[in-house]
C-alpha cells in the first residue's frame, strides 16, 4: 500500500487507519523531536501531492478485503509522512471517505496552515481534528519546530482561535513537550494562557520516546511531565 498504513491500535484514537495525503516528509516545519527524521522537503505550496483518485482508489481496494477489520474501525485519520493539510485536495478526500466508510474521520495537522479560510472549511468536515502547538513565543517557537520563514506563530494562534470558533466537531490540541526547550514552568504558564483562548476540548500533553530527527533531543521527565498537567487543568491529558 503507498498511501495507507496501519491499521493501528492507539488508547487516544482506538483503532485507526491511517491515510498519508503526502510524499516522504514534505512538510512546512523541520520539528527537532519528528520520529520520521529531518524533512526532506520544506514546502509552504499546497498542491495535490499525492493524486484523490489513486487515494480514494486504494482505501476502496482495502476495504473490499478487509472486511472485519472495516467494520472495527474508530478513525480513519489523514496524517502519515508529511503534514496532509498541504495536499490542496484534502477536503475532497475527506468528502469521499465519508461515502465508503462510516468511520469518523480525524486530521492530525501541524497547525500552519489554520489561518487560511479555505484550509479551515475544507477540514471542517473531519470529525475529530487534532492541532499542535508546542510554542507561545516565537525564540521557543523556532527553535523545537523550525517552520518555513513565512510562518508565524501569531497567525497560528489565530487559526487556531478561528477554527474552535467555526469547527462542530471535537479539536484536541496536542502540545510535544522536549526537556530543555519548552518545558520550563514560566513558559509552560505561557503557553496555558494562549491554549485557553483556543479553548480545545482536550489538551494531550506528549514527550518525545522514540528516535528523533535531531540527536540530544530528551523526554520530560514524568514528575514534571505531571506537574505541567495540572498548569493546564482538567482538560489535559498525558498521552
Amino acid at each position: 500500500m503507498k498511501y495507507i498504513y496501519g491499521p493501528v491500535k492507539s488508547r487516544r484514537l482506538g483503532l485507526s487507519l491511517g491515510l498519508s495525503l503526502s510524499p516522504y516528509k514534505v512538510c512546512n516545519f523541520d520539528c527537532v523531536y519528528c520520529q520520521l527524521g529531518p524533512t526532506a522537503e520544506k514546502s509552504v505550496m499546497q498542491k495535490e501531492y499525492a493524486k484523490i483518485e489513486d487515494v480514494i482508489a486504494e482505501l476502496k481496494s482495502w476495504f473490499s478485503y478487509n472486511p472485519k477489520e472495516a467494520k472495527e474501525l474508530s478513525f480513519v485519520t489523514l496524517s502519515g509522512l508529511g503534514e496532509p493539510t498541504l495536499n490542496s485536495m484534502v477536503g475532497d478526500v475527506i468528502r469521499e471517505i465519508r461515502k465508503i466508510t462510516g468511520a469518523r474521520i480525524c486530521v492530525i495537522t501541524n497547525s500552519s496552515l489554520l489561518p487560511l479560510p479555505a484550509l479551515r472549511r475544507a477540514i471542517g468536515e473531519a470529525d475529530l481534528i487534532v492541532p499542535s502547538l508546542d510554542a507561545a513565543d516565537n525564540k521557543v517557537f523556532q527553535e523545537i519546530d523550525r517552520p518555513s520563514p513565512d510562518i508565524r506563530l501569531e497567525d497560528i494562534i489565530s487559526g487556531l482561535i478561528d477554527l474552535r470558533k467555526e469547527f462542530r466537531g471535537q479539536i484536541w490540541l496536542e502540545v510535544m513537550l522536549v526537556k530543555g526547550l519548552n518545558d520550563s514552568l514560566k513558559h509552560i504558564r505561557k503557553l496555558k494562557e494562549v491554549i485557553d483562548r483556543i479553548n480545545p476540548d482536550k489538551i494531550q500533553l506528549n514527550s518525545p520516546v522514540r528516535t528523533t530527527a535531531d540527536a540530544g533531543v530528551s523526554p520530560v521527565d514524568k514528575n514534571k511531565l505531571e506537574k505541567i498537567r495540572e498548569i493546564f487543568g482538567e482538560k489535559a491529558e498525558i498521552i
